[in-house]
């Protein structure tokens, strides 16, 4: 019986693939000391975000059971 491999839960819980196979992950920042931040950096703190192509190849690593691509745009 082949073994299988697990997807990494914590990553999984943090990004979600398109049908594409694109990334897409919550943006940085959103957490705390967002009072002082102005009005137009709060807004560009909200939503999701696609990843950077780089991280597609580690994503991958962490989530067999996935398939991601590894042609994302910007």
């Amino acid at each position: 019986m082949a073994k299988s491999h697990k997807s990494n839960r914590s990553l999984a819980k943090r990004i979600k693939v398109t049908g594409k196979g694109r990334i897409m992950k919550r943006k940085s920042g959103q957490n705390h000391f967002n009072a002082k931040d102005s009005g137009v950096t709060g807004l560009h703190k909200r939503g999701t975000a696609l990843s950077p192509i780089a991280f597609a190849k580690s994503f991958q690593a962490l989530m067999p059971a996935r398939s991601i691509s590894s042609k994302q745009t910007k």
